[in-house]
């Protein structure tokens, strides 16, 4: 039986990338349409205004340890999400292969898997301790609801950090617009010749951050949030199915109501393909032996 985690590399996303590119792609067209200098468009003084003066009030608003992870959310955004459709059928699978072991072999037998192999997933190791514990269903739901519900409440505050960011980077980009007013203002006499720069960057302090709030900020703080409540999702489902193990509902019944988490086309009972079965079910396991009645079943389940 595995170790109940699935560690690999994300690949990027295609769709987010595309996106960015064509974004900056029409506002780079705009700009050769109606300017014939685009490096006019682009002020180091401006960025240094709008960026750095985001990211320090992100740091004193927030912990440092949550504004990094902001930060990396904004990676995140063009690499695959860690849930998926794939990621909850496994999990879903399983959670019925434990309780096949419960039903056939008991408690005790799947106890001692556990220690045997350990959980990774902080979560699963939690829940999985409360079932050989043997509490009561209704004890293990509340418990396993509650950090459930902790768990989502502490990866969204990288949520409201990419928020308040968003925010605050078009009022930084009104800063970097007074800045180069004053600096104009102060050079009227001196130098007429610099007023054009100076204008510029009040200006472009202005376009960067409303372009970073609407096309950095927002879009990875919407990847984010649907990041954790996909993950919240999937602690409700393995959350029923150790609600369930409890209860010593059999295997089929397991299936069946874990299958209301999907969506219907994933309910593939008699055409499962062979590339469906999880790494724990599989009967070339040397540490998971299966008899041929047990055989029989996942087939007709579909597993």
């Amino acid at each position: 039986m595995q170790t109940f985690s699935r560690d690999g590399v994300q690949s990027f996303v295609r769709a987010p990338i595309v996106a960015i590119a064509c974004g900056f792609l029409i506002v780079v067209c705009s700009i050769a349409l109606s300017s014939q200098r685009l490096l006019a468009f682009f002020s180091v003084e401006g960025l240094m205004i709008v960026v750095g003066g985001v990211i320090t009030v992100a740091f004193m608003s927030f912990r440092a340890d949550e504004v990094r992870k902001a930060l990396a959310g904004i990676a995140r955004m063009f690499r695959e999400p860690p849930m998926t459709n794939e990621n909850l059928q496994q999990d879903m699978m399983e959670i019925i292969h434990w309780g096949r072991i419960i039903k056939e072999k008991g408690m005790r037998d799947l106890e001692s898997r556990i220690g045997e192999k350990g959980a990774d997933d902080p979560f699963i190791k939690y829940g999985l301790n409360m079932v050989v514990s043997q509490y009561s269903p209704r004890e293990l739901r509340s418990m396993m609801t509650t950090a459930a519900d902790a768990s989502y409440e502490r990866e969204y505050i990288p949520v409201d950090v990419l928020h308040a960011m968003a925010s605050h980077a078009p009022a930084f980009g009104m800063i970097g617009t007074l800045v180069g007013m004053v600096t104009m203002l102060y050079r009227l006499d001196a130098n007429v010749a610099s007023i054009g720069s100076s204008l510029a960057v009040a200006f472009l302090s202005t376009l960067y951050g409303v372009l970073s709030a609407r096309m950095v900020y927002m879009p990875a703080a919407s990847m984010l949030r649907q990041e954790v409540e996909s993950q919240r999702f999937r602690h409700y489902l393995i959350t029923e199915g150790l609600v369930m193990l409890v209860s010593r509902k059999s295997p089929m019944y397991i299936q069946d109501r874990l299958n209301s988490f999907l969506r219907p086309e994933l309910h593939d009972y008699f055409h499962a393909d062979a590339k469906s079965i999880p790494i724990s079910l599989s009967p070339s396991r040397p540490d998971l032996k299966m008899t041929s009645s047990e055989k029989i079943w996942l087939r007709a389940a579909g597993i």
